[in-house]
């Protein structure tokens, strides 16, 4: 079933530690973003509290055999937790749609099974490292081991808050870490459940914890913690900037971050189906109302294909139809927040000054109750306009049209972002020399976004972070290494 009636969802207003749920007193309200309505209170977790669960997860590392059994255990606890994760969609589904932007039916259709199958990918990792011997005199034995790090940080965005937190805890559990999450404040429920059904597959009480709270106050007591290790983020570049100086400056200690972009979609004249780029465009930028690091929001197109294809563009744009994640007719997610509408109607508006013209939307949807804002095609705008300097994080597409390879290559660089970009060619030389140019993390060729290749790691060059989430970097990141080095003469 794609619907639900948001009222009669249950949501526990705690933290996670020990394997106990843990009460607080509420410290923010959290809103529906379908509706704004307030729906529940968020207990903050204060210096003491993040201590507590970082000393839990410390002393189940230390005490409990989860780092130190065997590799292929530890996968099958994994396994079983995945098996609980694809088995509870009428309990997650919900949970994940009502305080998010994710509507119910991508939820079950692909959130839910995306986490599951990454988890069980992690799993397989787990046997599949080691150390390595090193070439060293006869009389000598050198080798390198592997280890996990101990307490790992892991610090989760709004927009996809059960993929994201996967991406940061599965790979930390099969290392043989424990985990402490905060998850968004903004959506910060669902968490909750996937921590329950780590512990109900056998992972022990207290190596993965949950903290709720902000990141003023909760996320900076727990990179600063000095049993974490390791701090692992995904969200904009400013606040990852923060993370990494406040962990050079207690630690140093190690960071993963994935942060912002501003990813361009390079279009060329000779694409065989100019309808089918033209979608593939526009869900680039429109799935979850472009509340995605990897949007590809600055479409850069050839001069001669540009009309017939805006024409294309503004058709999907129209038939998009807003509404709440419980809907299932609604084809536009909401925006976070009134508040991030207004950032995002703000740098339209600023854009429209400094020339932009606008083709698309401008504005948001009235009287729906949430803050949905209107799919977005600006023109008219160079490489210093707002929309194309900044990363909007909304469903807002910019366009600049090329006669040749080189002024594409100009149009898509930027001076902050490096995260992802589309090339749509059928010339396939011309993809090769395109991917090799292209200073970014990921390029997709004659497609837009991931899949499930949990293989492929991803992250970003320049502004857009250090470090990869998935792949076996992301697995390797959660390790150290010693060297060993032994006189056997």
């Amino acid at each position: 079933m794609d619907s639900f009636d948001p009222r009669l969802i249950a949501v526990r207003s705690a933290h996670f530690i020990g394997g106990q749920y843990r009460e607080g007193p509420a410290g923010m309200d959290v809103s529906r973003p379908s509706d704004g309505q307030v729906y529940a209170e968020l207990p903050v977790a204060d210096a003491a509290l993040v201590d507590e669960a970082v000393s839990t997860a410390w002393q189940a590392f230390k005490t409990s055999d989860w780092a130190t059994r065997p590799p292929r255990e530890r996968a099958r606890v994994m396994r079983r937790w995945a098996d609980l994760i694809e088995a509870d969609g009428a309990v997650l589904g919900p949970l994940e749609a009502v305080g998010s932007t994710r509507p119910h039916k991508d939820v079950l259709g692909w959130d839910i099974p995306y986490v599951a199958e990454g988890i069980r990918f992690f799993a397989e990792l787990a046997d599949k490292h080691g150390g390595e011997v090193a070439a060293t005199q006869t009389d000598r034995l050198g080798m390198q081991i592997a280890e996990p790090y101990g307490v790992i940080a892991a610090i989760a965005p709004w927009n996809f808050p059960l993929s994201m937190a996967s991406w940061k805890v599965a790979p930390a559990l099969a290392a043989g870490n424990a985990v402490v999450l905060k998850p968004s404040e903004l959506t910060p429920f669902s968490s909750l459940r996937f921590a329950e059904l780590a512990l109900q597959a056998g992972i022990p009480a207290g190596i993965f914890n949950v903290v709720q709270g902000d990141g003023r106050v909760t996320g900076d007591a727990l990179c600063r913690h000095p049993r974490v290790a390791k701090v692992t983020f995904t969200g904009s570049t400013v606040t990852g900037s923060s993370i990494m100086s406040t962990c050079a400056l207690v630690g140093p200690k190690p960071v993963t971050l994935e942060l912002g972009g501003k990813s361009p979609q390079l279009v060329f004249a000779d694409v065989p189906d100019l309808a089918k780029t033209a979608r593939t465009v526009a869900l680039a930028i429109t799935g979850n109302a472009g509340q995605v690091c990897v949007s590809g929001s600055r479409l850069i197109i050839e001069r001669s294909i540009m009309a017939p294809f805006v024409e294309h563009l503004q058709g999907y744009f129209n038939a998009l139809k807003p509404g709440p994640t419980w809907s299932p007719d609604a084809t536009l997610a909401p925006i976070i927040s009134r508040l991030q509408a207004t950032r995002i109607d703000g740098i339209v508006q600023r854009a429209r000054q400094a020339g932009a013209e606008v083709l698309s939307g401008g504005g948001l949807f009235d009287g729906l109750g949430g803050a949905y804002y209107q799919p977005t095609l600006l023109a008219g705008v160079d490489n210093h306009n707002p929309a194309v300097c900044e990363e909007i994080f909304g469903p807002v597409l910019t366009l600049q049209a090329f006669d040749n390879e080189e002024q594409a290559l100009q149009l898509a660089a930027h001076d902050t972002y490096g995260l992802a970009a589309g090339v749509h060619t059928a010339d396939l030389n011309r993809a090769l020399r395109l991917i090799r140019q292209l200073e970014v993390g990921t390029v997709w060729v004659n497609r837009y976004g991931r899949s499930n290749d949990y293989i492929l790691p991803t992250g970003g060059y320049k502004r857009s972070g250090i470090g990869k989430d998935l792949g076996r970097e992301a697995f390797e990141a959660n390790l150290r290494f010693k060297s060993v080095l032994i006189d056997i003469g």
